[in-house]
């Protein structure tokens, strides 16, 4: 067939042409029309192939539905592959390349692994690819696997600003029933955010047309944006919601043609589902070849581009929807043929043949429809007609997808053959075809209603559809395919049945049904029927997969926005950089934050330098900035439950006025970070956390607070930005704090002993004092608000340098906190390390009330005698062992029993010291080990961590 442009319909700007090409080939569209309607009207039907058996596929669809019109588009030296050509404009200049194809979307070859497709049934590689090994298969399934190709030549672009937004009421869907319910909401003075993914609101409407309140319904449109404006709202059209997530938020993704697209996060009191319904295919023999569409959206490209589908058609229905579209096509000058499998329907015009109680049995055709057999109908069965066309409605699939993400549940509606949200079970309120109302005025009078509009909703003529159920026949002969994109037939679905994969996520992932780019909107439905009919189930009863966002697929950049280079993680700096590099402070990253490596001139030997520092505060004292250490604060009354629970060791004993050292799991059991609790008073705790762990132990925190506990007993607030907090470590620590004018009882023992913490006043208002240890000699945390850092660094610098010591950096910090055994988790655990893995007793002898991973800890995983255990390794002579060394035994197998995960020269002891996660570690106390590296071979004998002061006489110097 070639191609047919309506003289007159449609909205395209027939003075500008454009010019792209189909792989390699030049074609033209004009200005207005999308990829989909320009192909169409090119009479281009072949437009790719399928997944599996690379069978030729043409357009099916109009919007998110279509499986076929996959293309790989580059655009002014841009590539973004798997683009679907029914959502993308159409650009001068585009060049698509089809996906799946060798040789071009049109070659006419039958492809050779279609001809062997009866040995290659649903669930044939989880049988072969068992033999030989994954090797053998690897290289073989990754050049098959996937569907367009990605440029390495193409950056992609992240620029997408994200905008966090609230409004009263969010209106998901522009068609007749989400415009009803936005006017409704908005004359009651409600804000409402009115979103759609079509270019300008209206929804069905928009190819259908109609009559709203006695005028064309444009006019009801404009009165809907201008209401929505005017009480304070906004019309987002170009805009996909694509997720529904807790707490309600819902994230949307809006196009912006010459601008960045932008990514909406959107929360809202009230929020209305007007999405619509998805056409269902029908299901006869051959029913995959180019030219079988769907009903509406032929009319769909029919009325917005002039697009039309094809000169001979066959319109296979039912329900009444599809008449719409026939009379449409009939009007354009098509040859049209009803064929409605109802014994009676609506009528129609003469230009119009109408067969009632007829079926389609097959599509006949090489590359294309040629010719269509029906059952039934005047001319008896096995009737052939000449067609090039066959458009199909099987019935209306409500767009439940948002309301299920929400946590919504389904009802079964026999009357139009579909499932249907049940009210209440979700924050979202359906409406429309969403809803299973079909009609104009059905819709109006349902969005008017939901939304309590006053006074009487929007009049319109139209009868509500009738839906006759249909469903696969699996005793026809023939392939009926049920998922065009992955070849999903419903002999697969038989074949899942009997071999007891009955399931719907079982038939799922035997089968790879539903799980093409277009997420089963066009198959679904039909394995579930086809399921329930082979299991004697009913449909509710044979069940529907699990609805996950994305609703359509969002591009990368929209979701990272403008998080790229070094915005992805923005650099965190210091509010004393200034000072520390006016010092001579050589900077590097340290968890995000730019922080004192060491100190000293341009060129120094670092290596050098940080062992000398180190030496310095172990023998007189050392200042280091550790400000970026977590500041959580936990209020309320429901504080210390929220503490417990959160942590592995129990907070709620903990005296006001003193701190405490814990662990925070994850679910898994495994140690998430590590840090010093502090009690200020009953209802108040600081959570110290690692500070590159601060933001997801705050996360942890906030999950447990809202979805166990009561939200309104307890807050956090994170002030870690907000305070400057310098250490002072080293035996003469407590004699800086006596020479540096701070308040007297900070020296006293007794007032602040080890462990302990003081909320106090000084020169310039606040400070706090916390007297705890990093390094394993006396130190003192001193914490003032951000404003008098300055103040407090002149203070303590003078102090330090008149006792001797002097500014210390990470580095150095580092070696201190390694030869006292001090662990720094993600550096000295290894992903899978447990809280006895670090020599904590088991919790079963410590706790038995419930915390966050606690169950983890009891799994036959967590009581392996093998697992990799913190231990120390001494090593004779002068060079510190490398970092990630393998240590293997010394004789036998030279298999690796671990790593080294932390080593340095230590200043305390004189020698180099390591720590290591190794294979029952803490059971191999004095035995000696071989560690290996890049070839060289060092002897060491493995010891307690704690290499320096092991009674811990230093922390009380």
């Amino acid at each position: 067939m070639s191609g047919w442009r309506h003289p007159t319909a449609g909205h395209v700007d027939r003075t500008r042409p454009v010019r792209f090409f189909l792989d390699g080939r030049p074609l033209e569209g004009f200005a207005g029309d999308t990829l989909a309607s320009a192909l169409l009207a090119s009479g281009e039907r072949v437009l790719g192939r399928s997944f599996k058996y690379r069978r030729p596929r043409g357009l099916w669809g109009m919007g998110g539905e279509e499986p076929n019109a996959l293309f790989d588009v580059t655009e002014n030296g841009h590539t973004t592959p798997n683009v679907r050509a029914t959502s993308l404009p159409l650009r001068e200049g585009m060049a698509l390349r089809s996906v799946n194809t060798a040789g071009g979307g049109t070659a006419l070859a039958p492809s050779l692994i279609d001809l062997a497709q009866r040995f290659l049934p649903a669930g044939f590689y989880y049988k072969t690819f068992m033999a030989g090994g994954w090797m053998r298969w690897e290289p073989m399934i990754r050049r098959m696997a996937g569907l367009g190709r990605l440029d390495p030549g193409t950056v992609p672009v992240a620029d997408a600003p994200a905008v966090n937004i609230r409004c009263d009421v969010l209106v998901i869907g522009g068609g007749p029933a989400g415009l009803a319910a936005a006017r409704a909401k908005a004359r009651q003075g409600a804000a409402v955010w009115l979103v759609d993914e079509a270019p300008e609101i209206g929804g069905s409407l928009r190819w259908r047309g109609g009559q709203i309140e006695g005028a064309d319904w444009h006019a009801f449109q404009r009165d809907v944006a201008e209401t929505v404006a005017s009480a304070g709202g906004r019309v987002l059209p170009d805009t996909s919601v694509w997720g529904a997530f807790d707490h309600g938020l819902y994230a949307a993704w809006e196009r912006r043609s010459g601008h960045p697209d932008r990514h909406w996060r959107l929360r809202a009191r009230d929020v209305v589902l007007a999405t619509g319904a998805i056409e269902r295919p029908l299901w006869f023999a051959n029913n995959d070849l180019p030219g079988v569409m769907s009903a509406e959206a032929a009319l769909h490209h029919l009325s917005l581009f002039g697009a039309v589908a094809g000169r001979r058609v066959v319109v296979a229905t039912t329900n009444d929807s599809a008449y719409f579209a026939a009379e449409a096509l009939a009007a354009a000058g098509c040859r049209v043929t009803i064929a409605d499998t109802r014994q009676n329907g609506p009528t129609v015009s003469d230009g119009v043949a109408h067969l009632l109680g007829a079926s389609l049995q097959r599509a006949h055709g090489s590359r294309s429809v040629g010719r269509v057999t029906l059952n039934g109908g005047p001319d008896g069965a096995g009737a052939e007609f000449d067609a090039d066309t066959i458009l199909v409605s099987g019935g209306w699939t409500p767009s439940v997808h948002l309301h299920c993400q929400a946590g919504g549940k389904l009802d079964w509606r026999t009357d139009i053959d579909a499932l249907v949200p049940r009210a209440g079970t979700s924050p979202l309120k359906a409406v429309g075809a969403a809803a299973g109302t079909f009609g104009l005025a059905a819709s109006l009078q349902e969005g008017h209603r939901v939304a309590g509009g006053d006074g009487p909703a929007p009049r319109a003529e139209g009868a509500t559809w009738h839906i006759a159920p249909v469903r696969p026949d699996p005793t026809l002969t023939g392939r009926q395919w049920v998922d065009l994109q992955n070849d999903v037939t419903v002999k697969d679905v038989a074949l899942a049945a009997r071999e007891g994969y009955r399931s719907v996520e079982h038939l799922k992932r035997y089968t790879t049904l539903g799980m093409a780019t277009d997420q089963g909107r066009t198959s679904n439905f039909a394995g579930l029927a086809a399921m329930a009919a082979l299991t004697g189930r009913t449909i509710p009863e044979t069940g529907t997969t699990t609805y996950r966002p994305p609703f359509a697929p969002v591009p990368l950049g929209v979701i990272g926005g403008t998080r790229r280079g070094e915005r992805f993680a923005p650099l965190k700096r210091l509010p004393l950089e200034a000072a520390h590099r006016s010092q001579g402070a050589l900077m590097r990253e340290y968890g995000w934050w730019l922080r004192p490596a060491v100190y000293g001139e341009d060129g120094l030997d670092e290596n050098a330098a940080a062992d000398d520092e180190a030496r310095v505060a172990r023998e007189r004292v050392g200042l280091y900035d550790a400000s970026p250490l977590g500041k959580i604060e936990v209020l309320g009354p429901g504080a210390a439950e929220l503490m417990d629970f959160c942590g592995y060791i129990r907070m709620s004993t903990l005296a006001p006025g003193r701190a405490r050292y814990g662990l925070m799991l994850n679910e898994t059991g495994v140690v998430h970070d590590d840090g010093v609790v502090l009690r200020l008073a009953e209802d108040r705790f600081i959570l110290s956390a690692s500070s590159s762990h601060v933001a997801s132990v705050r996360l942890i925190l906030e999950e447990a607070r809202q979805d166990r506990f009561d939200p309104s007993r307890v807050v956090l607030h994170d002030v870690t930005d907000g305070w400057v907090t310098l250490t002072v470590t080293g035996p003469r620590a407590g004699a800086v704090l006596a020479s540096a004018g701070l308040p007297e009882a900070l020296c006293d023992d007794a007032a602040l002993p080890h462990m302990g913490v003081v909320e106090t006043r000084w020169a310039h208002g606040r400070l706090r004092v916390t007297r705890v240890s990093f390094t394993g000699d006396r130190s003192y945390e001193l914490s003032v608000p951000a404003r008098h850092g300055r103040a407090l660094h002149a203070v303590l610098d003078g102090a330090v340098t008149a006792e001797g010591g002097r500014w210390i950096g990470l580095e150095a910090v580092l070696r201190l906190r390694a030869e006292k055994g001090y662990i720094l988790i993600g550096k000295d655990t290894d992903g899978i390390t447990m809280p006895h893995d670090l020599g904590w007793t088991r919790p079963r002898e410590k706790r038995s009330d419930e915390f966050f991973g606690r169950r983890a800890l009891f799994t036959p995983e967590a009581s392996r005698p093998d697992r990799r255990q913190l231990v120390g390794l001494s090593v004779e002579g002068a060079e510190a062992l490398p970092v990630g060394a393998h240590v293997v035994p010394t004789e036998g197998a030279r298999r690796s029993l671990g790593f080294v995960t932390s080593s340095g020269h230590g200043p305390g002891v004189g020698r180099p010291v390591a720590l290591a996660m190794i294979e029952g570690g803490r059971g191999l106390m004095g035995a000696r080990v071989d560690v290996f590296h890049l070839g060289a071979v060092v002897p060491a004998r493995i010891e307690a961590p704690c290499a320096f002061d092991p009674a811990g006489k230093r922390l009380h110097a």
